[in-house]
């Protein structure tokens, strides 16, 4: 339905229209962390590489086993992915339980709903035992329709995670304040704030042997009798197992990684409306995706609005995907503000399960857990999971379905196809595109693209002092040629997701090295 639309203040806006830049209101909400960086080469039973849910998760599991563990993290912990989640604790994954029925067999669907309904309880099983706030809020999921063609595909999603154990429902209906042609609801499911919950465990960690450092890149491994995880400052962390769950693997272990996760970006805007949201989380199964869901604040609540994924690097305007959120909002709310907007990267597996497991079948004492797709609250919990038992030695009932070496030619090899070609176009073309000679560079501020300089090829961005700041726009993972993001102003891979800041330092991986700074500035 259409409504009347409150606009914000704008006397006070960015270059795109909106009142502030991007800014995580899960990151925004808590108290900084502030954990040390590594100082001197330490021994533990297990290094975890990466401080989001799943490193945090793993190392609070493996300690509750009696191991002592380090959380090694490149910038501070929960600042990635975790930190810009929509944060639905959900076993519904969009329109996943007939796909992996269809394609790897009944028990394999059964593994996937009961490892990510044994998430959830997981998760509000800790919340309870270690008293935890953060918002934690039982709710409804529902993935709805308008279109004709997605109401088979709903039934038999339906029809299947009722199949499985899980609390389905068909409808034709939703409370959401516009019609659907049809509609699944996923009961007994939740929503949270996830660094409240990842804090709570993250301070039980260090302490006893154990240890959480960051602003500490791990950079390599070498494997002897132990396994020794580098540092950027050349120190070492060293003991029996390693856990990589850096989000791209960071140390690929000939388990070929790059050719087996695909990088995609999408957006949220947190929007103030008048009157009330319906009570639910919400996600459309045509594109572009449109999830929505509730989320109290200490100014009140707002209005999650996500979607508008794309393949990293591949967006055109990337700033249009936010204005794409704010004006679907505007069609269905009266929207009276948005204090908070933020983009995330995920990436997805050639069949759509995550990887969790031994890295590769050469590395028996390092293990990995990676390609979560667009839901890493469950997911990442049950990977905690699934890491703890094997380092453990206990069995674990979902460690074949998730097992990184996997063959599932059936459910992986169109994808394969499909994103390596894609990969491949790029590296092809990485230097060979033409652009105008522009020794002049005329930029406005704020504004950032591909420029060529007596010859050369650069990445120039202007800020909003007017300096200029130029940088090769070659990625220093595999030799892609960078594209300019300008809704989150960083340069970014379109081959495996890399992404640097405007003067060159690295924002994410799998890049280890930053890339070159041609002119401070100008």
């Amino acid at each position: 339905m259409e409504r009347m639309v409150l606009i914000p203040d704008m006397n006070n806006t960015t270059s795109n229209g909106f009142a502030k830049p991007p800014e995580s209101y899960w990151i925004s909400s808590i108290p900084q962390t502030n954990f040390p960086h590594l100082e001197e080469d330490v021994k533990v039973d297990v290094v975890i590489v990466g401080g989001g849910m799943t490193g945090i998760t793993s190392a609070f599991l493996l300690k509750e086993e009696g191991l002592t563990v380090a959380v090694i993290e490149a910038d501070q912990i929960l600042h990635g992915t975790t930190g810009h989640t929509t944060a639905k604790v959900t076993s519904q994954h969009d329109l996943i339980y007939y796909k992996i029925k269809s394609q790897m067999g009944q028990e394999m669907a059964k593994m996937y709903a009961d490892a990510n309904e044994t998430a959830i309880n997981t998760i509000a099983s800790l919340i309870e035992r270690k008293k935890i706030d953060c918002d934690f809020y039982r709710s409804s999921a529902y993935v709805y329709t308008q279109d004709d063609k997605y109401i088979q595909q709903i039934l038999d999603e339906t029809n299947t995670a009722a199949s499985l154990g899980i609390q389905a429902f068909y409808l034709v209906e939703t409370p959401l304040p516009f019609s659907v042609k049809a509609a699944v609801r996923f009961d007994n499911q939740a929503r949270f704030h996830p660094l409240k919950y990842l804090i709570a465990l993250a301070n039980e960690i260090p302490g006893n042997g154990s240890y959480i450092f960051e602003h500490t890149r791990a950079i390599d491994i070498h494997e002897d009798k132990y396994c020794h995880v580098v540092t950027n400052s050349g120190k070492r962390v060293t003991a029996d197992k390693v856990v990589v769950a850096s989000h791209f693997p960071f140390y690929d272990g000939y388990g070929y990684y790059f050719s087996r996760l695909f990088p995609y970006r999408s957006y949220i805007v947190a929007v103030k409306i008048k009157g009330e949201f319906p009570e639910g989380m919400y996600i459309s199964a045509e594109k572009p995706v449109h999830s929505l869901r509730y989320q109290n604040t200490d100014d009140g609540g707002v209005v999650l609005i996500a979607g508008e994924n794309h393949k990293t690097g591949q967006g055109k305007d990337t700033s249009v995907h936010y204005e794409n959120l704010k004006n679907f909002a505007q069609k269905i709310f009266e929207v009276e503000d948005i204090p908070f907007r933020w983009s995330t990267q995920d990436y997805t597996s050639a069949d759509e399960v995550p990887y969790t497991g031994h890295l590769s079948s050469k590395t028996p004492n390092i293990y990995v857990a990676t390609g979560f797709r667009k839901w890493g609250m469950t997911n990442s919990t049950a990977s905690s999971i699934i890491l703890r038992d094997l380092i453990i030695g206990r069995e674990n009932p979902w460690k074949e379905l998730y097992n990184p070496s996997r063959f599932t030619p059936g459910a992986s090899a169109k994808n394969f196809i499909v994103e390596n070609a894609d990969v491949a176009k790029h590296l092809v073309v990485r230097k060979l595109a033409a652009v105008p000679d522009s020794d002049d560079v005329d930029l406005n501020p704020g504004e950032g693209r591909v420029v060529e300089m007596g010859g050369q090829k650069m990445g120039a961005y202007k800020d909003e002092q007017g300096r200029l700041h130029l940088v090769d726009t070659t990625c220093t993972h595999m030799g892609c040629e960078l594209q300019w993001n300008s809704a989150e102003k960083s340069w970014d891979c379109p081959c495996h997701g890399s992404r640097f800041t405007y003067d060159g330092d690295i924002i994410e991986g799998p890049a280890q090295r930053r890339i070159k700074k041609e002119i401070q500035e100008q």
